[in-house]
């Protein structure tokens, strides 16, 4: 059976996880705009610098609890690589939509934000909630995703 369109870019997300370094939560992201994939990304130290599962977590090392301290970690989070990657390679990505495995940290929505991301879909929860109040404020459509529901 063919996927809906929401399983098929919550698949590809999943994909891109699958590339993590990330020694607590590996999480992938997928931008998509007119049914195309722009962009993806997922948490990773930055390019060219030694990964967490080579040097260990900071955060873990200090017992920083999830949701909390987002500055102590040497790397950049899944939606903030694909915004980056979209910027790097000039492609434009306003009015578009994110899939992610997990729903994003407040740094993440800001950058969504300000990128002109209209839709948010995740599948995963994450405790934020200055990130759920700033997607309400800024009026970013947000979908918890579920295999079940069609698109």
């Amino acid at each position: 059976m063919r996927p809906s369109w929401d399983e098929y870019y919550m698949e590809m997300a999943e994909v891109a996880k699958k590339r993590s370094t990330c020694n607590r939560r590996q999480v992938g992201a997928v931008i998509v705009k007119d049914q195309r994939i722009l962009a993806s990304g997922y948490n990773g130290a930055p390019s060219g610098l030694p990964h967490c599962s080579e040097t260990g977590c900071i955060r873990q090392k200090l017992n920083v609890p999830s949701g909390e301290r987002h500055e102590l970690c040497r790397g950049l989070h899944a939606e903030q690589n694909a915004i980056i990657q979209a910027a790097l390679h000039g492609v434009p990505i306003e009015g578009s939509a994110i899939y992610v495995t997990h729903k994003p940290c407040v740094i993440c929505t800001k950058m969504m934000i300000n990128a002109g991301i209209k839709k948010l879909i995740y599948q995963g929860d994450y405790p934020d909630s200055l990130s759920e109040e700033m997607l309400k404020e800024a009026g970013i459509l947000v979908e918890k995703y579920t295999k079940d529901k069609e698109s």
